[in-house]
């Protein structure tokens, strides 16, 4: 390796990226590829991570796919040490589904909680005991954690992540590694798309702007906190949904 190349390696910033086959993950591999980062997009679906990567990579993007579970410790840990260095990990693997809260069964709140807290949790602990000071970690929380009716499930995830995000940020600023949350409000993704058409015109109906935000506008918030600019910014989340977290409107 020349010495150019050797320079080049160490100042290449190394972004790791879970729930990247789709929606706002994949909108995020692609924000930070196209922001210089070399991103490892990670997601449970090979064949779908695999396929967008290789597109994005087409486009001269500096891209790697890699199958993983985020609840498989083992799996995660193999993927974080392909790599020399870890700059930013964003945390974006989630799941969603739809159940009145009487109707709710414990099988569902613990596959829920499972993916979106401990599937963020076990990524963001392993990345933050291989960072330098000055990395960053990005969770996905969701203006849901402020409430909402036929969720229960989904809200309790997404409250507790942004309490582990606070945590986890109070226990690394001494080691100078910033942890912040993007919570989205409602966007269009297949994950939303999944619900009935006329639940989904519902639920855009609700939305200040009229319509459902796009994933790349919630990449754009992600990206904010993966830069290396903000890295001094910390335990913070930023809600991203067009102002419905105001609440009324007014005139």
């Amino acid at each position: 390796m020349t010495r150019e190349e050797t320079e080049s390696t160490r100042s290449l910033q190394v972004a790791f990226v879970t729930g990247a086959a789709q929606g706002i993950g994949l909108a995020t591999v692609e924000r930070l590829a196209r922001d210089g980062f070399r991103v490892i997009a990670m997601d449970r679906n090979a064949d779908q991570v695999t396929q967008q990567a290789n597109r994005l990579a087409g486009l001269g993007l500096d891209v790697l796919a890699a199958a993983v579970d985020v609840c498989d410790r083992a799996a995660v840990v193999a993927v974080l040490d392909s790599q020399p260095r870890i700059d930013a990990m964003v945390c974006a693997a989630g799941i969603y589904n739809d159940a009145p809260l009487l109707d709710l069964t414990e099988d569902a709140f613990r596959r829920m909680l499972d993916v979106n807290v401990i599937g963020t949790f076990i990524p963001a602990q392993e990345a933050a005991r291989r960072m330098q000071a000055g990395g960053r970690i990005v969770t996905i929380s969701s203006r849901g954690a402020l409430g909402g009716t036929r969720f229960a499930h989904y809200v309790a995830s997404k409250a507790a992540v942004v309490g582990l995000t606070r945590a986890m940020a109070m226990e690394l600023r001494g080691r100078q590694i910033a942890v912040n949350s993007v919570a989205p409000g409602f966007t269009d993704t297949p994950m939303t798309r999944s619900a009935p058409a006329e639940m989904f015109a519902a639920w855009e109906a609700l939305e200040p702007a009229g319509k459902a935000a796009t994933p790349d506008l919630i990449a754009n918030a992600i990206a904010f906190f993966a830069a290396p600019s903000t890295q001094f910014v910390t335990g913070q989340t930023l809600f991203v949904d067009g102002g419905k977290s105001l609440g009324g409107l007014g005139i």
